[in-house]
């Protein structure tokens, strides 16, 4: 794409005022109100699921709600959403889902059927059965939170807060797809694809984190790409700069769709990864055998901010020394 129109200073804007981001800023407080010290959880806050001793492997333990916005947009891909953002939390741990539980609170039966339709596709689709959960059928709103299991071997789990100062800055996405028709800040790449498509995108991450090819790694979540990254640099207490013509798009003006647009939008297969700079061909190659598109797009260094680059322009985005996009920790970086 051509970047002659690109600011890295209104990029910088646009994400750190995004909804999307601003909204994490409460975890920290809720952290700390609710964190217990426990034998056998060996982590938990900051990662994509919580990681528990069993064995020569781990269980992975996630959750996940789904904006209510989207509920009111498309009931149907609100339900699919919920089962594809838990798997993904998953799969970015290098684990191998499970099963999953929900929690549904309903006030409108046509929603429910509608979201009970996507979350079954999506689980028929990936092959990651629902066996049980809760449902309130008389409540003033409507609302669907999905909870899962995954496990993995204990040596290879991918974690979020172990990337290292040198690691190279990787974007993994699948560009074939298309901007939502009910939501603008999502890019669907998944429901037209096949059960073999999608399961094998997802044991890629599986292959990564046994062959101990990357160095941490999350899924490209609410906040998009810069503002999932900021979130794995803040967990690792680094820093990073990354070029901004180097993030991989799909065809922007084909899809109607800025670029400030698509650095906010949740990707239907997505994560942003950090490696070695010698294991970056072996990264790339095995995405691309399975239709995605592996990039660096910067590196990481020991600032604790997130610097922008774009030809002669550089823009700060966030200053983990002075506070966190999730607050895990204090204002002074303690």
């Amino acid at each position: 794409m051509e970047f002659t129109s690109v600011s890295t200073a209104t990029i910088a804007a646009v994400v750190r005022e995004y909804e999307g981001v601003r909204r994490k800023q409460s975890i920290g407080e809720m952290v700390n109100a609710v964190r217990i010290e426990s034998p056998g959880i060996l982590a938990s806050f900051g990662e994509d699921a919580a990681v528990i001793e069993h064995g020569d492997e781990v269980l992975l333990l996630a959750a996940d709600g789904i904006w209510s916005r989207l509920m009111e947009a498309d009931p149907y891909w609100a339900g699919y959403c919920a089962v594809l953002v838990n798997i993904h939390d998953i799969a970015a741990m290098g684990g191998r889902p499970v099963a999953m539980v929900d929690v549904f609170s309903i006030s409108d039966p046509a929603i429910q059927k509608k979201v009970i339709s996507g979350m079954h596709d999506a689980s028929l689709q990936f092959g990651v059965p629902i066996v049980g959960g809760h449902l309130h059928p008389d409540t003033p709103y409507s609302v669907i939170d999905v909870a899962i299991l995954g496990c993995a071997p204990r040596d290879s789990v991918i974690y979020s807060h172990t990337a290292q100062v040198g690691d190279a800055v990787v974007m993994a996405v699948d560009l074939e797809g298309r901007v939502h028709p009910s939501c603008s800040l999502n890019w669907d790449s998944v429901t037209m694809k096949s059960p073999d498509e999608v399961r094998s995108q997802i044991r890629v991450l599986e292959s990564l984190g046994r062959d101990h090819l990357v160095s941490a790694g999350k899924d490209i979540s609410n906040p998009g790409v810069i503002g999932t990254l900021g979130m794995l640099l803040e967990v690792s207490e680094k820093g990073a700069s990354i070029n901004l013509d180097k993030i991989p798009t799909p065809d922007l003006q084909a899809n109607d769709m800025t670029f400030e647009q698509w650095v906010r939008i949740y990707p239907g297969m997505g994560f942003i990864l950090t490696a070695s700079p010698e294991n970056i061909s072996e990264v790339s190659r095995r995405f691309g055998r399975v239709g995605m598109t592996a990039c660096v797009v910067g590196s990481v260094n020991r600032s604790r901010t997130l610097q922008l680059a774009l030809g002669d322009q550089k823009s700060q985005v966030f200053d983990f020394n002075k506070r966190g996009i999730m607050r895990l920790f204090s204002d002074d970086g303690s």
